[in-house]
């Protein structure tokens, strides 16, 4: 089973020796390659990055965490990649959990297998800001009901992504409502999902989106109006215990 660790960063000159650092201990054993996505840092990351003994692929300009994952799921598409284990670069994921992640691969009984941060067996190191936990409650209370999941965290991550399964898949979101899209596409094309424990840490509670997402009812807003935006793109195909796909969004309300 070939599998491609795949790592965004964008200006992460703070972390990102030591998260290569740490994730290159489990190359070649629990991984084949490693991938990073430069999303157009603008600080020390390109230099950092010039001698590591990683594959790299930079954005001109700041593209979106999005697109880079959607640019990771395309490489390992054309490399022949079996898996793709996306994670962070902030610290926040631990790469001693790549293992977990490819064993659980292994099983062959799931296409995605997300992360996650509140389910039981999750250690929790710090808390996260209160805005944050609220929404990814809200969303994940959301995409559970209308699209008959079982979710605990629908905003990890650090994921396993079968790279035969995420081919079916018509994604084409750049930014950080990513998750939305992945979702209720992964319900239409009645793809298996399962969670597996990660460890809670936010090293930086004051760390931002940028822009105009920092204020969290306008994220809310915007990852709200990309779930129903899918929900309505991908109606016909949602399974008949999806909640009212065409229905007004009340965690916005």
């Amino acid at each position: 089973m070939r599998t491609l660790i795949a790592i965004p960063v964008f200006n992460e000159e703070k972390h990102v020796e030591r998260v290569l650092d740490r994730v290159a201990r489990f190359v070649p054993t629990w991984a084949s390659a490693v991938l990073v996505i430069d999303d157009g840092s603008t600080d020390r990351t390109p230099d950092l990055l010039a001698n590591r003994n990683v594959h790299l692929f930079r954005h001109e300009g700041n593209l979106g965490y999005g697109r880079s994952l959607r640019d990771a799921f395309l490489w390992a598409d054309r490399q022949k990649f079996d898996w793709v284990v996306t994670m962070d670069c902030d610290e926040q994921h631990e790469p001693d959990r790549i293992p977990a992640f490819v064993e659980a691969a292994r099983t062959g009984d799931a296409d995605i297998i997300s992360g996650s941060r509140y389910m039981r067996g999750a250690s929790a190191q710090s808390a996260p800001p209160a805005d944050r936990r609220a929404i990814n409650a809200r969303l994940t209370g959301a995409i559970n009901r209308r699209l008959g999941f079982s979710l605990t965290d629908a905003f990890c991550g650090y994921k396993a992504h079968r790279v035969d399964s995420m081919r079916s898949l018509s994604l084409d979101e750049s930014g950080y409502a990513f998750p939305m899209q992945l979702w209720v596409q992964a319900a239409a094309r009645k793809l298996r999902v399962r969670e597996i424990p990660v460890s809670l840490i936010y090293n930086d509670p004051n760390r931002t989106f940028g822009g105009p997402l920092d204020d969290p009812l306008v994220r809310l807003r915007h990852y709200c109006a990309a779930l129903e935006s899918e929900l309505q793109r991908w109606s016909h195909l949602l399974p008949p215990k999806s909640e009212g796909a065409l229905a007004p969004c009340r965690e916005c309300a």
